[in-house]
C-alpha cells in the first residue's frame, strides 16, 4: 500500500491546457473518486499516475517516490480499464496470470495467488473458459482479478463499469467496495455517475474544466457545497435552485421567491436586494397548508415505491419535491412548499459561491 501525492500538475496539449495546477493528495489505504462530467480531465489526471500520459509539469509521487519518468510497469499500480482489456485467446487463469509470467516468477506462486484472487471474486468455476464464455459481470471480475494478483501499491479504476447494464452495476459497485474493505490497497477511481461516487468513496474529487472544484467524504460534499456547480453536479434528483432576492425589513431578513417569502438560518452576512439563488434538495422540501409558502404547479408525479417524486414549477423554475404521502396526484394541481432553512442554501448569482456552507 502506499499514499499518492500530486503537486501542481499540469497537462498541455499543444496550445491547450487540460489540466490547470492539480493539488491532491492521497492517503495510504484510501478509496478516493474522480468525479466530473465528459472533458474535465479526471481521466487524464489517472492516466498521469499511472504513467500512460506524460506529464507536463509538477510531480507525481507514489509511496513518497517521484516517478515522473518511471516507465508504467515500474510504478507497482494496477489498472482496470473500462473495456475489460481481456486476451480472448487466453482461459481465465492465463489472463489473471499474464502478468506475472512475464515476470517469470515461480509457477506454485503464480497458481497461488491466481487461486486466492478467484476464491475472493469467486471465479473458481470460470477459470477454464475463455471471456467469450463470460457475462460482462464475470469479465470485468477477472479484469479484477488480473489486478489484484499483482499486490500493487494503487489500484487505478477507469469508469470500469459503464459497460454494464444499471443492475449489475449496483452489484459491481458492491463488490468493489467489498474488495477494498478487504485488501485495504489505495485506490484512485474514476466515474462521471455521482451515486458510484457517493456510495463508494472515502473522499470524492469534483473536478470541471482541468480544476478540482471541492473535495472531500461523500457527505460532507453533499450538505456542504463550496459552489453552484458543485450543488447540482451531486445528488439525484438534483437540487432545486430557485431565483430570489434579499430582503430585510424591521432587522429581519428573508427571501423574496416568487412572491412567498423564505425564512434563512441566523448569522449570514446577507444585503438588502442582493440577487441570489436558492439552493434547496427535493427531500428538504416539504408539502405544507399554508398559502403563503412557495407555490408549486404540480407537472408529473413519479412514485418510486417508498416515495413520489413531484415535479413542477416554483417561481418559473423547474422544481422537484420529494413526499413519502400516498394520494391521488393531479397535473396542474397546486401545491404549498415550505423550506427547510437549516438545511437549504444560498449562492451569489454573480459568483455562484455558496454563502452557507461552512468554510
Amino acid at each position: 500500500m502506499a499514499s499518492v501525492t500530486i503537486a501542481d500538475l499540469k497537462k498541455t496539449y499543444g496550445n491547450v491546457e487540460v489540466l490547470h495546477g492539480i493539488n491532491l493528495d492521497i492517503e495510504d489505504g484510501k478509496f478516493v473518486v474522480l468525479l466530473g462530467p465528459s472533458g474535465c480531465g479526471k481521466s487524464t489526471l489517472l492516466r498521469m499516475i499511472a504513467g500512460l500520459e506524460s506529464i507536463t509539469s509538477g510531480d507525481v509521487k507514489i509511496a513518497e517516490r517521484r516517478v515522473n519518468g518511471v516507465h508504467p510497469k515500474d510504478r507497482n499500480i494496477a489498472m482496470v480499464f473500462q473495456n475489460y482489456a481481456l486476451y480472448a485467446h487466453m482461459k481465465v487463469r492465463d489472463n489473471m496470470a499474464f502478468s506475472m509470467n512475464l515476470k517469470k516468477m515461480d509457477k506454485a506462486k503464480i497458481d497461488e495467488r491466481v487461486a486466492w484472487a478467484a476464491g475472493i471474486l469467486s471465479l473458481e468455476p470460470y477459470l477454464d473458459r475463455y471471456p467469450k464464455e463470460l457475462s460482462g459481470g464475470q469479465r470485468q471480475r477477472v479484469a479484477m482479478g488480473r489486478a489484484i494478483v499483482r499486490d500493487p501499491d494503487v489500484f487505478l479504476f477507469d469508469e470500469p463499469l459503464s459497460n454494464l447494464d444499471a443492475k449489475l452495476r449496483v452489484q459491481m459497485r458492491t463488490e468493489i467496495k467489498e474488495l477494498h474493505q478487504r485488501l485495504k490497497t489505495t485506490t484512485v477511481y474514476v466515474t462521471h455517475d455521482q451515486i458510484e461516487a457517493m456510495t463508494m468513496a472515502d473522499t470524492v474529487v469534483i473536478m470541471r474544466d482541468g480544476v478540482i472544484e471541492q473535495s472531500g467524504s461523500p457527505l460532507d460534499v453533499y450538505d456542504n457545497p463550496r459552489n453552484l456547480f458543485v450543488a447540482q453536479f451531486i445528488g439525484s434528483p438534483g437540487m432545486n435552485i430557485l431565483e430570489g432576492i434579499v430582503k430585510t425589513a424591521g432587522g429581519e431578513t428573508a427571501l423574496d421567491i416568487g412572491g412567498a417569502r423564505v425564512a434563512v438560518r441566523d448569522g449570514l452576512a446577507l444585503q438588502d436586494g442582493q440577487a441570489i439563488l436558492l439552493g434547496v434538495r427535493p427531500e428538504h422540501l416539504s408539502l405544507s397548508d399554508t398559502e403563503s409558502d412557495l407555490k408549486m404547479v404540480l407537472s408529473v408525479a413519479e412514485p418510486t415505491g417508498p416515495e413520489t417524486h413531484l415535479y413542477g414549477r416554483i417561481g418559473g423554475k423547474e422544481a422537484c419535491v420529494i413526499s413519502r404521502e400516498r394520494r391521488d396526484w393531479v397535473p396542474g394541481e397546486t401545491l404549498h412548499v415550505t423550506v427547510d432553512k437549516q438545511t437549504s442554501h444560498i449562492f451569489d448569482q454573480q459568483s455562484e459561491t455558496c454563502l452557507t456552507s461552512a468554510p
